[in-house]
């Protein structure tokens, strides 16, 4: 498992608005290709 702080590294902050289309809700979970945004799961 890999965390990335998005405030500090802004590679990370693209990387995550990319996968995200464009959200910005953490924690961003990828697993197996899957995307998990938030605490609930969306």
């Amino acid at each position: 498992m890999v965390y990335r702080n998005v405030q500090k590294d802004k590679e990370a902050m693209a990387e995550m608005v990319t996968v995200c289309k464009g959200r910005r809700d953490v924690p961003v979970i990828l697993e197996a290709g899957k995307v998990t945004i938030g605490y609930g799961g969306t």
